[in-house]
């Protein structure tokens, strides 16, 4: 098992994103000079002796150069210092939980995430007797009450949320969290570490579906884990080498791919959502516009201080109710009614029958009115004709 999971990259630490996010962990082959890393397929490693491990490389599972490499490269983006890359980010995130909770510990979650994160936490790990809370993480006085000091272990964030576009002020957050001991989890999969370092801002783990925005292309599933406590590194993992979610090499290998662009993707799907959003407000058949880059939105001015740009997402609420949200989920051409998000093509969903139909019923079941849309890095105007064709058939 290959231990070594630390951030060690110093050359890279003062260079800037866009540089880190190709050289981070990607040096080339000293065999052959290839500009390209191999990705090494190989379940198990030749031992100069019993014990004798080269590299540190025993067998895939506890460790594989090409996982490594992404590692490193996640760890440099996030200024963390350790990093795991997972076979989804579900698997991240239960590994986490695993870590840090035991029967009796007790979650503050915001109420409006991934419904996959409330489903896992409430079905999976509740039974097991962990207890959730959950509330609106924009109202600071809400979170204090719902910290229990004695059972309270993790103080889950999402920021922006999915699918409303909450926003939640991290360093506020973290400085509450830290009078009572709790850990501040932030999911950044909507942002990506190009347009928020919630590390920086005082959260202890930085938990990502590299599936979307980091992978960027629609073609992988991933996910990962970023952290500088030493302690809790070392239990991620123990739990992951003998729980075994990890991240394949060809996986890995296609992440680090995707990587390479994700500041000039981030870059691009930020102004067309923008350009969306603003073109979109009062629009008669509209009832609201979530997206955190208008001046409008309540969130606006934390996001603006905590993210560079504001992201690719937006969700809209139709007027006309959920004939209305559906017939617009399902009228529009270059946005493609699909799950997930974060891809250079642009998508369309209807979170209360697919991202979160598993969250109806609870506290954060999503108004049947609101479809999410994934702006993808398409040409602004086509893809803005083909949002306003399709409101045009309500």
């Amino acid at each position: 098992m290959n231990d070594d999971t630390a951030h060690d990259d110093s050359a890279n630490d003062d260079l800037g994103f866009s540089t880190r996010a190709i050289h981070a962990g990607q040096e080339f082959d000293p065999t052959t000079g290839a500009v390209v890393p191999p990705i090494y397929m190989t379940s198990t490693f030749v031992q100069d002796g019993i014990g004798g491990f080269r590299g540190g490389y025993e067998y895939a599972r506890g460790g594989n150069p090409t996982r490594d490499s992404l590692q490193t490269l996640l760890a440099s983006l996030e200024g963390g210092k350790h990093a795991y890359s997972f076979a989804s980010g579900l698997a991240a995130e239960d590994t986490l939980l695993r870590a840090v909770l035991t029967p009796g510990s007790h979650i503050v979650m915001g109420n409006d995430v991934y419904g996959g994160t409330h489903r896992l936490v409430n079905r999976v790990h509740v039974p097991w007797g962990v207890s959730l809370s959950t509330v609106d993480m924009s109202d600071l006085d809400a979170v204090r009450a719902a910290i229990d000091p004695a059972t309270t272990k993790i103080l889950w964030v999402e920021t922006p949320s999915n699918p409303l576009m909450k926003i939640s002020d991290v360093a506020a957050l973290a400085t509450i969290a830290k009078e009572h001991g709790v850990l501040v989890v932030v999911d950044n999969t909507f942002a990506s570490p190009y347009l928020q370092q919630p590390l920086a801002l005082g959260a202890d783990v930085v938990v990502h579906s590299t599936t979307k925005y980091i992978g960027g292309h629609s073609d992988v599933l991933g996910g990962a884990l970023v952290m500088n406590d030493d302690a809790l590194a070392e239990k991620v993992g123990f739990l992951q080498f003998a729980v075994g979610a990890i991240s394949s090499p060809m996986d890995a290998w296609l992440t680090v791919r995707g990587i390479k662009t994700l500041a000039v993707r981030a870059d691009r799907h930020s102004s067309n959502a923008l350009a969306i959003a603003e073109a979109l407000v009062g629009h008669p058949k509209l009832d609201a516009v979530y997206y955190p880059g208008l001046e409008t939105h309540p969130g606006h001015d934390i996001a603006a201080k905590q993210m560079t740009a504001f992201g690719g997402m937006l969700s809209v609420a139709l007027s006309g109710g959920s004939a209305a949200a559906r017939t617009f989920a399902e009228s529009t051409t270059l946005f493609q009614l699909a799950e997930s998000l974060g891809g250079v093509e642009s998508l369309i969903g209807y979170p209360s029958e697919m991202t979160h139909a598993s969250v109806r019923g609870t506290e954060l079941e999503v108004p049947d009115n609101v479809v999410r849309l994934s702006v993808g890095i398409e040409n602004v105007d086509d893809l803005l004709a083909d949002v306003l064709q399709s409101l045009d058939r309500l």
